[in-house]
C-alpha cells in the first residue's frame, strides 16, 4: 500500500499560508523518508459561513515547482476542480507536468462542492457536473489517445494533444466522486478513486465504495481495475479531544500502524495523510508507521 501526505495550502484570520519554503521541506522530508506521495488540495477560497473567507495557495502551480525539487515521490492533486479550468488547455498542462516531473504526476478531478468560491470568481455552479463530464470527454482522450473531437452541452474540441509527455498514456486518473452520477463517470474514466476524510474505517466508507461498485456494474467494468485511495486525517495525539476523536486518527506509532493495517486489509492501495501540524516531524511519523506496517511479517 502506499502512504502519502497532503501538503499545507490554506490560511485564515488566525494563520498565514505556509511559505514556499517551507512546503518544499516538507515535500523533501517526505520524499526522504521513504513516503510515497504528496498532494495538495485545489481552491480559491473557502467561506462555510459569513466570517473572511480562507486563502489558498493555487495548487497546480506549487505542484510544479515541487516537480523540480523532488526526484521519485509521486505528485497528485487532491483533487483539481474542473470547471476552473478548459479540459483542453488542461490536458497541455498535464503533459508539460509529466515531462517535468519525469512521469509523477496523479491527475486529480473532481466536480468542485463549495458554491462560494464558485460564485465568488463567476463560475457557473450548477452545471458543475455536466462541465465536469464534457471535460472528461475532452480531457481522457487528448490524454490516452492525443486527439479529440467532441461537441457536448457546454464543451466542444477538436485537436491534438502533442508533445505528450513521457508516458505514452498520460498519467494516472483519479476521481473523488460519492453521488450517483459522479460515481458513473468515475466508473467509466478512473484509473484511482477517492474517499475521505477518516481515520479508522468506517461509514461512509463502505457506502461510497458500494456505490463505486455498483456504478461500475452499470458501465460494464471491473471493479478491480480501479484503485481505491483513502485521505485520512492525522493530528498530533495532544491536539484531539473527545469531540473529534472518532473521526481523528493520532500520530502515535501503534495507532498510525493499526489503521494503515486496517485499510489495506480493505484492499485499499494509497492513503493520504493530512497532518495537522502540518511538519516535517508530523511527516516523519507517518514514515516510520508506514515503514513498520510494510516491513511486518505476512500472517499465514
Amino acid at each position: 500500500m502506499r502512504i502519502g501526505i497532503t501538503l499545507p495550502v490554506a490560511q485564515d484570520e488566525s494563520y498565514r499560508a505556509p511559505a514556499y519554503g517551507d512546503i518544499r521541506q516538507l515535500a523533501l522530508t517526505a520524499e526522504q523518508s521513504g513516503l510515497d506521495s504528496i498532494w495538495a488540495a485545489d481552491h480559491l477560497l473557502y467561506r462555510p459561513t459569513d466570517d473572511p473567507p480562507r486563502g489558498f495557495w493555487e495548487s497546480w502551480t506549487l505542484l510544479t515547482a515541487l516537480a523540480e525539487a523532488t526526484e521519485r515521490i509521486e505528485i497528485g492533486n487532491l483533487t483539481l476542480c474542473m470547471p476552473f479550468r478548459n479540459p483542453g488547455l488542461l490536458a497541455y498542462m498535464a503533459a508539460t507536468f509529466e515531462e517535468v516531473s519525469g512521469g509523477r504526476l496523479v491527475l486529480g478531478l473532481g466536480s468542485g462542492w463549495h458554491e462560494p468560491e464558485f460564485r465568488a470568481f463567476g463560475f457557473e455552479f450548477d452545471r458543475r457536473v455536466s462541465y465536469f463530464e464534457d471535460s472528461l470527454e475532452i480531457l481522457v482522450p487528448l490524454l490516452r489517445e492525443g486527439r479529440v473531437k467532441y461537441a457536448g452541452d457546454l464543451l466542444h474540441a477538436e485537436g491534438p494533444l502533442s508533445p505528450r509527455g513521457p508516458r505514452e498514456g498520460g498519467p494516472p486518473i483519479l476521481i473523488a466522486s460519492k453521488g450517483p452520477r459522479m460515481q458513473r463517470l468515475a466508473a467509466r474514466y478512473a484509473d484511482r478513486w477517492n474517499t475521505a476524510w477518516y481515520a479508522l474505517p468506517r461509514e461512509p466508507f463502505w457506502e461510497r465504495r458500494e456505490g463505486l461498485w455498483a456504478a461500475c456494474r452499470d458501465v460494464g467494468r471491473d471493479p478491480a481495475e480501479i484503485e481505491i485511495t483513502v485521505g485520512l486525517d492525522v493530528n498530533d495525539a495532544s491536539a484531539i479531544d473527545d469531540e473529534n476523536r472518532e473521526g481523528v486518527l493520532p500520530a502515535e506509532a501503534s495507532a498510525l500502524e493499526d489503521a494503515f493495517a486496517a485499510w489495506q486489509e480493505l484492499g485499499v492501495t494509497e492513503v493520504m495523510c493530512r497532518l495537522e501540524p502540518a511538519t516535517p516531524e508530523m511527516a516523519e511519523r507517518v514514515a516510520r508507521a508506514a515503514e513498520a506496517v510494510r516491513t511486518k511479517p505476512a500472517v499465514a
